[in-house]
């Protein structure tokens, strides 16, 4: 099964874009190992990302995450906190999102 995301000309070339998924959001972005598409949501409290300076910080107590990754690179998030990446597929001109492949 998929669900189609965003069309690859609407990612932008630095930064992210925020999609809506399923009632929720993704931080969708062009990183070192392809395309990544990143819950918009802090694994230390639950709160919403900001994209800055090729991280993705948590606007409420500052933990930064690795866009390539999704390790934390500081903060009070733990040590191995992490984000959570949706499972994606490029066709045609479009990313997907895909599950129970």
């Amino acid at each position: 099964m998929k669900h189609a995301l965003i069309k690859l000309d609407e990612i932008p070339q630095t930064g992210s874009i925020i999609v809506p998924f399923f009632g929720r959001e993704v931080h969708v972005y062009r990183s070192e190992r392809g395309l990544k598409a990143a819950a918009n949501v802090c694994p230390h409290f639950g709160g919403p990302l900001d994209c800055e300076g090729g991280k993705l910080i948590c606007p409420w107590h500052r933990s930064e995450f690795d866009m390539t990754t999704g390790d934390r690179l500081t903060g009070p998030a733990s040590k191995n906190a992490r984000l959570m990446f949706l499972s994606t597929r490029v066709e045609d001109d479009t990313l997907y999102y895909v599950w129970g492949e």
